[in-house]
């Protein structure tokens, strides 16, 4: 059984980095939404499951920023 998965409940993939990205508005930590952290505690283990199994799809709508403020102003931050 995977790590999330027991004692017969789904337990929350957060890491305790939350982060909301600004562009994709997912935690840069779990990469859940919003919605899915804010529901989290009233969903039943069939709709965390549900969340768990599309997190890894969702790594690549991260987009890195590379250079900060300096980047952006060059231009070559996203």
């Amino acid at each position: 059984m995977d790590d999330y998965r027991r004692h017969g409940q789904v337990e929350s993939p957060c890491v305790r980095i939350c982060v909301i990205h600004p562009h994709a508005r997912i935690c840069t930590g779990c990469l859940r939404s919003i919605d899915e952290i804010s529901r989290w505690a009233s969903m039943s283990d069939a709709e965390r499951s549900e969340v768990l199994d599309d997190l890894p799809g969702r790594t690549g709508q991260l987009q890195v920023r590379r250079g900060g403020r300096r980047g952006r102003l060059a231009g070559t931050g996203q």
